[in-house]
């Protein structure tokens, strides 16, 4: 009996495997509805193309499936990576399609500080690869702000201590971008900070910071981490505007300071940094003008003795006015004879003129014109005479030409008149014997309806129809028998004298 197998209760539900299914995720998620994990991501190929995330976390003896939607993806400060040692918080549940558990991730952080290291390492040479912290895109500082911009917690003593320090220092205008400097939110709040000091137009009516400082006091790496954080470095990195980074003490690091335009071991020192000391400014400006009197003077004293040299050099007045006045001397006794020879040159060319003048004068040209003026009026009254005669000539054969023309044109136009009228009788009196006055004449006649409608067929005259008959003298009025006999209408013979009605 030992050896013979159980049997199978008769009395045991029957389980559909959607119902086991649903019963067993209830089982897991009341028994391990929130938990902490820590293991190693194993498998991660970032999000599909829905958006959500799956991986494993792994140890040495056991591995786990893993899920982060979408939406929970992209609110993570810290990304999941391959081979990374991360503690994940989230719910236990199943899913059903692969009869396996799961987590589903609600938040993820790196598994200690070496992790961290890991991290921030990997991403310091990512953004390095990109050029953020190259040398060559830093900014100088202004020697002496006028406005300061500052972005910490508003609370902390690291403000008082900025503000302290430029008090005793070199007071200026100080702006405060109030922000977390810890927490989930601080990095996107200081990134923002920075963004709306670059921002702040020039001339505005809240004044534009001439140099920022990004502040917070010491603290752990994980207190630090808003500072590392890609938004925070990228809008450092990005800033138009000068930027001290001043985070932590003077032995921590984060990545905002690669990417500032200079960094301060403290926020105090960033204070310092920003500003002179207002004293040896002023005792370095008294010197300065001390210097700059003293030199003033030697420079006038030098001046002096080289104007006086360069006098003891100069020539007398006599020296520089004897060679002028010489060659003044030899220039008046050149101007007499000069003056002489230009005037009979001038004398010449006059009388050149008077000549060419002369000749080209109105008498002369009159004259030649008179001249030619005769012989011309002499060979136009000879040219006239034969002129006349050809034209009388030309006026006589042309108005024998003419005379012949208008003999030829009238008897040609009779011909052509006595052809039209003969023409013009054929056709009268062919009109005449084809017009319905003719027909008529042979004893037809024209029958009408009341309506003055010309009747064409006998059918068409209905009994008691009063009707129009033309003949070739007149016309007279008629009613078709077998109707009442209306009142005979008037007629247009009988309106003209001709024959009445005979009905």
């Amino acid at each position: 009996m030992d050896n013979e197998s159980p049997q199978p209760a008769g009395n045991a539900p029957e389980w559909t495997v959607s119902d086991l299914s649903g019963a067993l995720k209830r089982t897991l998620e009341d028994a391990f509805g929130f938990v902490r994990v820590r293991g190693e991501i194993s498998g991660y190929r970032g999000p599909v193309a829905s958006g959500h995330v799956y991986f494993s976390l792994k140890d040495v003896n056991a591995k786990i499936d893993a899920v982060i939607w979408k939406g929970v993806f992209g609110r993570l400060k810290t990304r999941p990576q391959e081979g990374l040692e991360v503690i994940a918080t989230g719910k236990i549940t199943t899913f059903a399609g692969k009869s396996s558990y799961q987590i589903v991730i609600d938040s993820l952080e790196p598994a200690g500080v070496g992790a961290l290291m890991a991290l921030l390492e990997e991403r310091r040479k990512k953004l390095a690869a990109e050029g953020l912290f190259d040398e060559g895109r830093k900014q100088l500082i202004p020697y002496l702000p006028a406005t300061i911009g500052v972005v910490t917690s508003p609370t902390g003593a690291v403000i008082r201590d900025i503000l302290h320090r430029l008090e005793e220092r070199f007071p200026r205008r100080v702006l405060v971008w109030p922000v977390r400097v810890q927490g989930e939110t601080s990095a996107a709040e200081v990134a923002n900070a920075i963004d709306g000091f670059n921002a702040l137009p020039e001339g505005g009516r809240i004044p534009r910071p001439d140099v920022i400082i990004v502040a917070r006091g010491g603290g752990s790496l994980e207190d630090l981490m808003g500072f590392n954080e890609e938004a925070v470095v990228r809008a450092a990195a990005a800033s138009l505007i000068p930027l001290v980074s001043a985070v932590g003490h003077e032995t921590d690091w984060t990545l905002i300071d690669h990417a500032a335009d200079l960094r301060a071991p403290t926020p105090t020192g960033a204070a310092e940094k920003v500003v002179p000391v207002r004293a040896e400014l002023m005792a370095q400006v008294t010197d300065l003008s001390r210097r700059h009197v003293g030199a003033t003077l030697r420079l006038f004293d030098r001046r002096r003795s080289e104007l006086r040299a360069a006098g003891r050099a100069l020539p007398t007045p006599e020296n520089l006015l004897a060679g002028p006045r010489q060659r003044l001397d030899l220039a008046a006794a050149k101007l007499g004879p000069a003056l002489a020879r230009n005037a009979r040159a001038y004398e010449q060319r006059l009388a050149q003129l008077d000549r060419r003048l002369h000749v080209q004068s109105p008498a002369a040209r009159l004259a030649t014109l008179a001249v030619k003026l005769d012989s011309l009026g002499g060979r136009l009254v000879l040219a006239r005479g034969n002129v006349v005669l050809r034209q009388r000539e030309r006026i006589a054969r042309a108005r024998d030409r003419l005379e012949a023309v208008a003999a030829r044109a009238e008897a040609a136009f009779a011909r052509l008149v006595q052809r039209r009228r003969d023409r013009l009788g054929g056709l009268w009196s062919l009109a005449a014997s084809l017009g319905p006055q003719a027909v008529l004449a042979r004893g037809y006649a024209l029958v009408r309806d009341e309506n003055g409608v010309l009747l064409r067929q006998a059918a068409a005259a209905r009994p008691g129809m009063t009707l129009q008959v033309t003949l070739a003298d007149g016309s007279f009025g008629a009613v078709v028998p077998g109707g009442t006999t209306p009142r005979p209408a008037a007629r247009k013979g009988a309106a003209s004298g001709g024959q009445g009605d005979l009905f």
